[in-house]
């Protein structure tokens, strides 16, 4: 059986490439957005048809409304309605202390958690709703849990993230989709390249199965809450982060 395409926005690196790479294992036709790094998304495009699976790159911010209908659309051209959306999409994340703080530090955060958010399903839930079937899996952050200093405007708009998610899960339950949240710890990707060798280590020695998580444990979560065996799992929080919040 076909299993419909998967639409993974900011996959051209990090967490978003890795997601896009196993759900096109899984079979899902995928489409690659990407912002500007057109190499990078091409690149993760090759990768996966190399190893058998379908994919392209579509170039979208997909915090602009008109973009992001377009993309759609030529999704739906090329591999299918969209009936998997991973919301991994993301930007610039400085610290920003409380007295600094002001409320641009805020809105770029919100264009990416709950506008794109927003954009992209109210583009795909019609398709969706023909085929009485969705997975809707946003990548939230255990931040929301850890609250480190310096991020307040990055957790309020994960928690905002987290809440919208939430409410979407009981209002699309009866249609038959479902939508989730996996919601990583610490997982150095290319964003992290110049993290402090001392700063990795502090935060290693607090997970408690002892080790960084790797992106395909992003993956392999995503993977299963996309599956038809987490079809009865939807309004979740799934931290993937070895246990660093455990109260």
């Amino acid at each position: 059986m076909a299993r419909p395409a998967a639409l993974v926005t900011g996959a051209s690196r990090g967490l978003g490439a890795r997601i896009a790479a196993r759900l096109a294992a899984d079979g899902h036709p995928v489409a690659v957005n990407y912002a500007r790094s057109a190499d990078a998304a091409h690149h993760v495009v090759q990768r996966i048809t190399a190893e058998g699976g379908a994919a392209r790159a579509y170039r979208a911010d997909v915090t602009d409304d008109a973009q992001v209908a377009a993309l759609v659309d030529d999704v739906r051209r090329d591999l299918g309605p969209v009936g998997v959306l991973v919301l991994n999409a993301t930007g610039p994340q400085p610290k920003v202390p409380v007295d600094a703080l002001d409320w641009p530090d805020v809105a770029q955060h919100l264009d990416f958690f709950v506008r794109s958010p927003v954009l992209l399903l109210r583009a795909v839930l019609p398709d969706m709703r023909r085929a009485g079937w969705g997975r809707v899996v946003h990548i939230g952050s255990d931040v929301v849990q850890r609250l480190p200093p310096g991020s307040s405007a990055y957790v309020a708009a994960k928690a905002a993230q987290r809440g919208l998610a939430g409410v979407w899960a009981k209002e699309l339950g009866p249609l038959g989709i479902t939508v989730n949240t996996v919601a990583p710890g610490w997982i150095p990707v290319e964003r992290h390249a110049d993290a402090a060798p001392e700063a990795l280590a502090e935060y290693e020695a607090g997970v408690p199965l002892g080790r960084m998580g790797v992106p395909d444990d992003v993956a392999a979560a995503v993977a299963y809450l996309v599956s038809d065996a987490g079809g009865f799992v939807t309004g979740a929080w799934l931290p993937v982060n070895g246990g660093s919040t455990i109260s």
